[in-house]
């Protein structure tokens, strides 16, 4: 596969959204994202996804010169109002904003709507860990997942991810998805025409399937069960209920070029550790239990994979597949914009 600098696909993927209608900031901040995804090995969350944001620019879903605003702030809570526009330019304002009310008060909460998909939500936390505090992001998706006992989708994959800093080391990072894998697999699964596990989704008759395609059409199953469907409802209910986005099921699917604007949610929760047990006792406790889990050899800590695939990235490149190369070498000219058949 050919391989490519970090640098030159930050501008390859920006410039392709930039073509597709996105204002400057909007199209830097969601390149950013989506290579960091692809340099710490998260290739459903990587630049495979620009064909499809840059669809849904041309076709109206997303609004790419919207600029997020700070809609109300009460207290540590604060509302940001995504404009309908890329999720991680509003994803940015959120975070900061946590972290100011949390250096505050000790802890802030803030909470995106009117947003789109944001990508890996772990992410989002990195600058949390930066400034020594402790990051929980979740967002909803559209409609994916049954309730326990049902056919029908209606949560969404519902991604969950938090931060933890540590002294002297890179930040624990725990980062999933309430579906068995991320819905993102199959789309690169599809994209690379390969067969998928028959644990990982249903097709639209209910059945499991090794077809990506039909899994797309269809849905997927839970992470550990009635556990995981209950889990992504929980994030409905913070999303949609007290945040005030929409329900997954109320947004068509992002593997759609077409469909209403999703109007979906994230929330941010940032906690300073000053403000509970202190900094040093955190710091303490943290590598007391990180000790005790690493004294069992078959133990890796969550996300240090993904700080060495970033190094590795960062020295060599990133291979990716030739189709999506020459795709997103199309989106980036200026002329693709009137051949839609390249998304």
């Amino acid at each position: 596969m050919p391989v490519i600098s970090l640098d030159a696909l930050h501008s390859l993927a920006s410039q392709a959204l930039v073509q597709a209608g996105a204002a400057l900031p909007a199209a830097e901040a969601t390149a950013q994202a989506l290579v960091a995804a692809d340099a710490a090995g998260l290739a459903s969350h990587g630049v495979s996804r620009i064909p499809l944001y840059a669809a849904h620019l041309r076709n109206g879903r997303v609004d790419g010169q919207a600029v997020p605003q700070l809609k109300s702030a009460t207290g540590a809570v604060r509302v940001v109002d995504a404009g309908h526009g890329l999720a991680y330019p509003a994803c940015q304002l959120a975070v900061a904003e946590a972290i100011n009310a949390a250096r505050e008060q000790g802890v802030g909460l803030a909470a995106v709507i009117r947003s789109n998909h944001f990508g890996a939500a772990a992410y989002h936390l990195d600058v949390v860990a930066e400034v020594g505090l402790v990051g929980l992001a979740l967002g909803n998706s559209p409609a994916a997942i049954a309730p326990w006992g049902g056919k029908t989708p209606l949560f969404g994959t519902n991604p969950i991810a938090a931060i933890f800093p540590r002294r002297d080391a890179e930040p624990l990072v725990i980062d999933l998805s309430l579906s068995e894998v991320a819905r993102g697999k199959l789309l690169v699964a599809a994209q690379n025409q390969q067969a998928i596990p028959p644990t990982w989704a249903l097709d639209c008759c209910g059945q499991p399937t090794t077809d990506p395609e039909k899994g797309l059409q269809g849905s997927m199953l839970p992470a550990g069960g009635v556990k995981g469907a209950l889990l992504a409802l929980w994030v409905e209910l913070l999303i949609g209920a007290v945040a005030g986005a929409a329900f997954g099921y109320e947004a068509d699917s992002f593997f759609a070029e077409t469909g209403n604007q999703a109007a979906l949610g994230q929330l941010f929760l940032v906690i300073d550790p000053a403000a509970l047990a202190g900094s040093d006792h955190y710091a303490d406790r943290l590598e007391t239990l990180l000790a005790a889990m690493s004294a069992d050899p078959g133990v890796r800590l969550p996300g240090s994979r993904r700080h060495l695939q970033r190094e590795k990235a960062a020295r060599d490149g990133i291979e990716l597949p030739e189709k999506l190369l020459v795709q997103l070498q199309q989106l980036a000219t200026p002329s693709s914009i009137n051949h839609k058949e390249n998304t």
